[in-house]
């Protein structure tokens, strides 16, 4: 054989066929891998959405828990106090009739005191001021002595009382008509 019939191929040509062999191998072996990697990415997002879903849910859970014990806390005693105010209402009828002995008026007013400290406000009304029913009801119409009192309140039966923000007893008015 003649040298010239034996040719060695350069070393570029080498270096292609070699590229060519192992990127037909590597497609073959990425495509399982890349199926694989979109799997696990699929199941990654699943469990990224899984976990913001109860995170959330949770973060909701705690809001309304303490939006609870804020509103348990401060109307904690408004059953007690709601209980105490025909007391305070029969002190208040005692004194107005006849007055209260000095010990009986003093214990009037530890009473009053107790309340409001826990926090009980009153209404604060009088006669002549407008008739609002957001926060008093009407017991009884009479006819107003003038123009002046028509749809005003004209006597008050029965103080009423806020706890917070929220009435616990509507003031009982009479109204003029």
């Amino acid at each position: 054989m003649e040298d010239k019939d034996l040719q060695v191929p350069e070393q570029e040509d080498l270096n292609e066929g070699a590229e060519q062999v192992a990127g037909s191998e590597t497609t073959a072996e990425t495509n399982p891998e890349s199926e694989k990697l979109q799997q696990l990415q699929k199941q990654l997002d699943e469990s990224k959405s899984k976990y913001l879903y109860l995170f959330s849910d949770f973060e909701n859970f705690k809001r309304n828990t303490a939006r609870e014990r804020i509103d348990l806390m401060q109307t904690a005693g408004r059953d007690i106090v709601t209980a105490l105010l025909p007391i305070l209402d029969d002190f208040d009828r005692a004194a107005k009739n006849g007055g209260l002995p000095e010990g009986i008026q003093l214990i009037h007013n530890k009473i009053q005191h107790t309340l409001e400290q826990k926090g009980l406000k009153v209404l604060s009304l009088k006669p002549g001021d407008d008739f609002n029913a957001d926060t008093q009801e009407a017991v009884a119409e009479i006819p107003a002595a003038s123009e002046a009192l028509k749809g005003k309140i004209v006597d008050i039966l029965e103080q009423g009382y806020t706890m917070g923000e929220r009435i616990i007893r509507f003031a009982k008015v009479v109204v003029g008509k």
